[in-house]
């Protein structure tokens, strides 16, 4: 079984009503398990914040598109 979270286990208190059984979840999730912590960049909100930026199409699609202005 894989549980990602994006919250370290000191912050659970804050998102579970109730200290002691955020404890024990905890307790529970931890025990004979490997952890594995990662710091990286996400996916998800990197992509939710070019969304709300407006990014616009890809640069692989732009067409430049040439005048004909001649210099005097």
């Amino acid at each position: 079984m894989l549980i990602t979270a994006n919250q370290p286990f000191g912050e659970w208190g804050k998102i579970f009503p109730d200290q002691a059984m955020t404890l024990a979840a905890i307790d529970r999730l931890v025990h004979h398990a490997t952890i594995l912590e990662m710091n990286v960049e996400s996916y998800r909100r990197r992509e939710a914040l070019d969304r709300k930026r407006g990014r616009g199409r890809p640069a692989t699609h732009a067409i430049i598109k040439k005048t004909n202005k001649s210099e005097d």
